[in-house]
C-alpha cells in the first residue's frame, strides 16, 4: 500500500512473471469489508482496475472515513492471485473538539452555547455534535445548528453557513432548554 485519503486508498504492485507462474496485467484490486470475506472472495465492496505498467498503483475512491479494508488481486484473465491478502485503513476525518458553558439558569432550564473547533490540520466540510440527557431536559430551540433527536440522545449538526471550518476555525451554536433540574454541564462528542 502506497497511500490513504479519507476516502481513497492506493495500492501498488509489481508483476515479476508472466504466466504461467505469475500474471498480465491490468491488474484488479479487490476490496471487502472483512478479512473472512477477502479470504473467500465474497462480496468484495469496491475494485478497481491498473494500467498496462507491470509494477505499478491502484487507487480506488468512494469509501468510507476510518475504516479497515482488505484487498486481493486478480489478473487480466480474472485469475486470482492466492498469496496477496492484506489490509488498509482509510484516514479518518478531521478532528473536532467541543465545548458548552451554561450561559444562564433558572427554575425551569437553562441556556448553552457550544463551541465547536477543528483541531486537525485539514478543512473540516461539515461537523455534529452530540451528547445524552441525564433528566426530564427537552430542547425548545436552537439557533446555528441542525437539531436531531431520539429520545435523550441529541445531535445537532452545522447549518448550511457555518459547516466548512479551517484548521484551528471555530462554530458556535445556541440551545434553549427546558427542565425540572439544570445539570451542572454537558459533556459533548464532536464528529466531522
Amino acid at each position: 500500500m502506497t497511500g490513504v485519503t479519507t476516502t481513497s486508498v492506493t495500492i501498488s504492485y509489481s508483476i515479476f512473471f508472466r504466466p504461467p507462474c505469475g500474471y498480465d496485467p491490468p491488474m484488479t484490486v479487490h476490496l471487502f469489508a472483512s478479512r473472512e470475506d477477502a479470504q473467500q472472495w465474497r462480496a468484495a465492496v469496491a475494485e478497481a482496475a491498473s494500467g498496462p505498467e507491470r509494477y505499478g498503483s491502484v487507487t480506488i475512491g468512494r469509501l468510507t472515513p476510518d475504516t479497515e479494508y482488505w484487498y486481493r488481486f486478480t489478473d487480466a484473465e480474472g485469475r486470482r492471485d492466492p498469496f496477496v491478502i492484506a489490509s488498509a485503513r482509510t484516514a479518518p476525518l478531521t478532528s473536532c473538539r467541543a465545548t458548552a458553558s451554561i450561559d444562564a439558569k433558572w427554575g425551569s432550564g437553562f441556556l448553552v452555547t457550544a463551541t465547536v473547533h477543528n483541531t486537525g490540520s485539514l478543512p473540516l466540510d461539515r461537523w455534529r455534535v452530540s451528547w445524552r440527557w441525564s433528566g426530564d431536559e427537552r430542547v425548545e430551540t436552537v439557533w446555528g445548528g441542525v437539531l436531531e433527536t431520539v429520545g435523550a440522545d441529541i445531535t445537532v449538526r452545522n447549518a448550511t453557513y457555518n459547516g466548512t471550518l479551517a484548521p484551528d476555525g471555530v462554530a458556535r451554536f445556541g440551545v434553549l432548554v427546558s427542565t425540572s433540574a439544570v445539570p451542572d454541564g454537558l459533556t459533548l462528542t464532536c464528529n466531522g
